[in-house]
């Protein structure tokens, strides 16, 4: 650390050995850079303030559709708006600053100092500032004026553009998802009659028929139980019969086992009875099965007349004709038996069928709500376009009767009085920085250049040598008493360099006009010496 300060320490002496050229370069930067700041034309700002409802036509109606915009993204598309080449063309020509340019390229370049000046500030609430910078307070204030003119009058036919572009926006959607909508309702009603069987929750689904199919195969069942045991029981009365023939007397009215007449009857009547719980006697089933009803019951008076008469003409022993009877209804017990079963097999056949097929009909299922629910989002966000269309078509009917603020001028444009720059205390601050700083540094690059050594360990150090003693100067009254004129003198300059400051910055900060005076001198002066030419 010590030797650190030391080092700088010595920097600090050679620099200050040529304090002379760092306090020159110093006044000569500054009294440049000061007379420059001074003749700096003045730069008049001209601004106003307008209220522009960034929000499009499309926003309002595609809330909860479409994600927006932010607002950052908003003020960057309006600067790219309102600063287009286009509108910069029009403000060229609109202040006659085009006739300035006589060829493309200074075109160009007129067009690039319009866009690079105008500036657009954001504020809150959707405030937001026009501004432009110019030596001509006039021209600043027509820019600035001419650029709104342009805003409102593009802005009541972009008004109009983008309610058109948000109406034919809505309508090709709404065309669209309709098509849509009616291509899932298609597809949805061909899988629905493609696995009709295979559906729950219709009446016909697949559910119903399976569970239809296990009641009938229970009712199958029961009667095949129910005619199995009357064989049964008609085999052990025929086998009674034949070993003890008259054993087994049936009287043919009512105790006679019933006929296949009397069973079609029975069976018959059940269905009617079913009919009727679901039907009026003018339905046709019921109407065709009460006449067959008729018939057969005619048939059954037929038969037992055939019976009695041949009973009678035969003359033969009672039992013989029981014997045949009940022969003939035990075949039809066994007939009866077999149809029960082939019944019943075809029913468990139909319940094992169904049964595997619950794989499918999950996977169908599954597809089917699938379907309702695409269904379902696209006829939502069918309903919700079509709701946003109508509220297009009010908010249209609204900004046509009504005065719809969208863009308003809250600050005029105006000539400044006052310029707004250049910041003259601030440049002139800069330009004695910048001459102090210049002057600082060429007084240590030529101590750099041509070094001295100030400290006797330093010089040991640099030649490795060692150093076995130093002298001191001793001054004479003279020369110390021109080290002390030098070094007042140096004071005095300095003194003078700061108060040189001061008095520039006293002019800029009390807004003196000392250029405009020294151009009255200068032209009294030119004026003086034209006259003298003149009288010679």
């Amino acid at each position: 650390m010590h030797e650190l300060i030391v080092q700088l320490l010595s920097y600090v002496r050679g620099t200050w050995r040529h304090r002379w050229l760092m306090l020159g370069v110093a006044w000569v930067v500054c009294v440049v850079g000061w007379v420059a700041v001074m003749y700096m034309p003045d730069q008049y700002r001209a601004s106003a303030r307008v209220f522009v409802d960034t929000n499009s036509v499309l926003k309002p109606l595609l809330r909860g559709l479409a994600i927006q915009t932010s607002e950052s993204r908003r003020i960057a598309l309006m600067t790219k708006t309102l600063l287009s080449r286009p509108n910069l063309e029009k403000l060229a020509r609109m202040t006659d600053l085009d006739l300035q340019a006589k060829t493309p390229e200074d075109m160009e370049e007129l067009l690039n100092e319009l866009g690079k000046k105008l500036r657009l500030r954001g504020g809150r609430d959707n405030f937001y500032t026009i501004s432009y910078v110019d030596k001509d307070p006039e021209l600043a204030k027509l820019l600035v004026k001419s650029l709104l003119t342009l805003f409102v009058e593009g802005n009541l036919g972009e008004s109009r553009k983008e309610q058109d572009s948000a109406h034919q926006f809505l309508e090709q959607q709404i065309k669209e998802y309709e098509a849509r909508m009616l291509e899932a309702e298609h597809k949805a009603t061909l899988f629905k009659q493609k696995n009709l069987g295979f559906l729950g929750g219709d009446a016909g689904g697949y559910y119903a028929r399976l569970n239809n199919a296990k009641a009938q195969l229970k009712a199958a069942r029961l009667d095949l139980k129910m005619q199995q045991d009357r064989l049964k029981v008609l085999r052990e009365q025929l086998q009674k019969e034949k070993e003890n023939p008259g054993s087994v007397t049936i009287d043919q009215g009512s105790l006679s086992p019933p006929s296949e007449t009397d069973l079609r009857i029975s069976n018959l009547e059940m269905k009617l009875d079913e009919l009727l719980l679901n039907y009026t006697e003018q339905h046709p089933d019921v109407i065709g099965i009460r006449r067959t009803i008729e018939n057969l019951k005619k048939r059954q008076a037929e038969e037992s007349a055939a019976l009695d008469e041949s009973e009678t003409t035969e003359g033969g022993p009672e039992t013989s004709v029981v014997y045949q009877q009940m022969k003939l209804i035990y075949s039809e017990a066994e007939a009866e038996v077999a149809s029960k079963k082939a019944m019943v097999d075809e029913y468990e056949k139909r319940v094992k069928d169904l049964a595997a097929a619950v794989d499918r009909v999950l996977k169908v299922e599954a597809e089917s709500k699938q379907l309702n629910r695409d269904f379902g989002l696209i006829k939502k966000t069918y309903n919700t376009l079509v709701a946003q269309l109508e509220k297009a078509r009010m908010a249209r009917k609204v900004d046509t009767q009504a005065n719809t603020v969208r863009f308003r001028v809250v600050d005029p444009p105006r000539v400044p009085l006052e310029p707004s720059g250049p910041n003259r205390p601030l440049l002139s601050s800069g330009v004695l920085a910048v001459g102090l700083g210049l002057g600082i540094a060429l007084a240590f690059l030529l101590s750099q250049l041509r070094p001295t050594f100030d400290d006797r360990r330093l010089m040991g150090e640099t030649i490795g040598l060692p150093v076995l003693g130093s002298v001191d100067m001793v001054w004479t009254g003279a020369q110390k008493r021109r080290r002390t004129l030098r070094s007042m003198t140096f004071l005095v300059t300095f003194l003078g360099l700061a108060g040189t400051y001061g008095a520039v910055m006293s002019l800029h900060l009390l807004d003196i006009d000392i250029s405009s005076h020294l151009d009255q001198i200068r032209s009294h002066i030119d004026a003086n010496i034209l006259s003298r030419i003149t009288g010679i």
